[in-house]
């Protein structure tokens, strides 16, 4: 926290959890920074959250790109896939998806609705797509700085927060704060501490640094939910797809289990439905 003026700022530095994304599916060159960039965001943007809950960051392109999907919640564990077609050549966004589509969901655990906000994709970078949605959808002065390659991710939010009172005392505060962060290489973003790079950017700012929290990869998916998805879908659809081969078989495309499921199991996923519609009064 930036004190004296309405300024706050997010620092995320992303190892082992990229890894963890990295290892379970080669993606090219380019669309693995696009997805280690959106990655960051999330976790920088689910470090706001004041519920439990979870952030769902989602492009969906027209080009070699077509979708990308990070999940990051409340206690900021993460998940990332992505989809492409064909050859993914190019290095900004607008390169890699051509048009499309930026949709951020905020889902609370808590029974409150659920938030969609949907704007269409533009500029050159993640962080310009980011920028943009905050501008259009919350009306807020938020800036990004991302970056990613075969080792980490890391990203910078700065937003200025509402205080007409502090910007009457220090009115070039937040242009001041923006262009300092500005002058970040691709390398210090990547590979500077956050301590390091606070000071290195701020060292003649009153500044309020927290404590760090940990990041880490995680997917919920299980048995369970696979089967919640069967029930989903129906009993006479997935009784059709058993006709046509011995088993039901589902990969998670975040951090690709293999789910089976045999005559036997789905006759189990059903057994309560079935039950249920058995006649209680015998004649």
């Amino acid at each position: 926290m930036f004190e004296h003026v309405a300024v706050r700022g997010e620092i995320v530095h992303l190892d082992t959890t990229w890894q963890a994304v990295l290892e379970r599916r080669n993606y090219p060159a380019p669309l693995r920074n696009l997805l280690g960039e959106l990655m960051a965001a999330a976790a920088l943007m689910a470090a706001t959250l004041k519920f439990s809950g979870s952030i769902i960051l989602q492009v969906q392109g027209e080009g070699a790109v077509k979708l990308l999907v990070v999940e990051c919640m409340s206690d900021l564990t993460m998940r990332a896939m992505a989809h492409w077609d064909g050859d993914v050549s190019g290095e900004s966004l607008a390169e890699l998806t051509g048009a499309g589509r930026f949709v951020i969901t905020i889902d609370p655990r808590d029974g409150r609705k659920t938030y969609q906000g949907v704007v269409a994709l533009t500029g050159m970078s993640v962080a310009d797509a980011l920028e943009d949605y905050m501008a259009r959808s919350e009306q807020l002065d938020t800036r990004f700085w991302l970056a990613a390659d075969e080792h980490q991710a890391a990203g910078v939010l700065l937003q200025k927060m509402p205080g007409p009172d502090h910007d009457e005392m220090d009115p070039d505060a937040w242009r001041r704060i923006v262009h300092f962060a500005s002058t970040l290489t691709r390398r210090e973003l990547l590979g500077l501490p956050a301590r390091q790079m606070i000071h290195r950017l701020y060292h003649e700012e009153d500044i309020r640094v927290f404590d760090p929290q940990p990041v880490g990869f995680y997917c919920p998916c299980s048995h369970e939910r696979v089967a919640g998805m069967l029930r989903m879908i129906g009993y006479d659809e997935v009784r059709n797809l058993l006709e046509q081969h011995d088993s039901v078989e589902v990969d998670c495309e975040f951090c690709n289990k293999h789910y089976v499921f045999d005559k036997v199991d789905v006759e189990q996923v059903f057994s309560s439905e079935v039950a249920a519609q058995v006649p209680k009064n015998l004649h």
